[in-house]
């Protein structure tokens, strides 16, 4: 399978170019992220649509990665508890090699076929669930091996890749293949192909939350609290609902505990 992933750079000479020219390069190689990912959307609102439904019957979110692509899949499953006050463990991020290969890579974990499908079922993995595979090669054994005993286990897979007819694609019923072309430097996918993984997670985690009605308007009310600018924020937007003082909504939001409560609160006091 040729690779465009592993194709060759549209630049070269790299050392002796300014960092002016490099810097520009890799913007302008960056500019054709969104682009490739808009001719995605129709197979992602369709993941979409699947991952609402599951949930709102009880199901979870699992990502399922190597290398970069498994800690882009930690790092958006890890902001979801404190964004939208949702519990830890609706969406998971698991990576090859285990929490060691977050910071520091674990040789050859990737290359274990049943790696991922073990992991997934120490976390009691169901049909009730999703997994999405994140592969910017999309020949990863540890996600394609898991994807494929997914669907053997009727449990409903998608992935987000960035090279056609990747081996992942045949096992997912939602192939999200955003095509973003050579990297700057040949074969670096923690560059564009990281970016369009990171923008494809995002739109996939803050429509599902929206759908899910952890937003009110477009603030997020159900945010945790954890530090003085949150509580800022959230002071913020209560006075912008209820017309409080500052003092006053601060006091009512410490109170309820949240935005979302504190703003119910209020109105069913009028």
């Amino acid at each position: 399978m040729k690779k465009t992933t592993e194709s060759d750079s549209l630049y070269n000479d790299l050392e002796n170019l300014s960092i002016h020219e490099i810097l520009t390069g890799i913007n302008q190689e960056d500019a054709k992220v969104a682009v490739a990912i808009q001719k995605t959307i129709p197979v992602i609102e369709k993941l979409v649509e699947v991952i609402v439904t599951k949930m709102k019957q009880g199901g979870r979110l699992f990502y399922l990665g190597a290398g970069t692509s498994g800690r882009l899949g930690i790092v958006d499953a890890s902001e979801l508890p404190p964004t939208y006050g949702v519990e830890h463990g609706l969406v998971l991020g698991l990576i090859a090699g285990g929490d060691t290969a977050i910071r520091k890579a674990v040789e050859f974990a990737e290359d274990d076929e049943n790696g991922g499908w073990n992991d997934l079922q120490k976390n009691n993995i169901g049909p009730q669930d999703v997994v999405i595979g994140i592969a910017a090669s999309g020949t990863t054994p540890y996600v394609v091996g898991a994807l494929k005993k997914c669907r053997e286990q009727q449990i409903v897979t998608g992935c987000i890749t960035c090279n056609e007819k990747a081996p992942v694609i045949a096992e997912s019923d939602f192939p999200i293949v955003a095509v973003v072309g050579p990297e700057f430097v040949t074969g670096s996918t923690r560059m564009k192909a990281g970016t369009a993984q990171k923008l494809i997670l995002n739109m996939i985690s803050t429509t599902t939350m929206i759908r899910l009605g952890r937003i009110k308007g477009n603030k997020m009310v159900d945010m945790q609290l954890s530090n003085n600018k949150l509580i800022d924020r959230g002071t913020r937007m209560i006075m912008e609902k209820t017309g409080l003082e500052y003092e006053a909504a601060k006091e009512l939001l410490e109170k309820q505990g949240s935005v979302r409560k504190a703003i119910d609160f209020y109105s069913s006091t009028l």
